[in-house]
């Protein structure tokens, strides 16, 4: 699995308008060919942040993204943004998870057992 973070800074007077392209692009993402998740988020405290999420079952799945007209969206809002986009990319092998038995929590206060999955 390959996950990107991509996060963005609006310029002050054009937040609004990031955030429409931001949503849009995120929803019809969504439907490309090995997309996992596509996701926005937006910093509390601080609207002109955002963060966009990015999950791919491969890289290339991803490279096709990549050079989508849909991505080519995202290059030409460069000009509502106050710096340029930091891109992260990570490659994931393996991932685990925690599994909560929840048939030990007797009292709100109880510690729960944990198990690695």
């Amino acid at each position: 699995m390959i996950l990107t973070l991509v996060k963005l800074k609006a310029l002050a007077a054009k937040r609004k308008e990031l955030r429409q392209t931001l949503e849009s692009l995120a929803a019809q993402t969504r439907s490309e060919k090995g997309c996992l998740e596509s996701s926005l988020y937006q910093r509390a405290g601080d609207d002109a942040d955002f963060l966009l999420i990015g999950a791919w079952e491969s890289r290339e799945a991803l490279d096709d993204h990549l050079q989508s007209a849909r991505f080519s969206v995202l290059m030409g809002a460069k000009s509502l943004l106050s710096r340029p986009p930091e891109v992260v990319i990570h490659t994931i092998a393996k991932s685990s998870g925690l599994k909560l038995r929840t048939t030990e929590w007797s009292a709100a206060n109880a510690t729960p057992t944990i198990e690695s999955t």
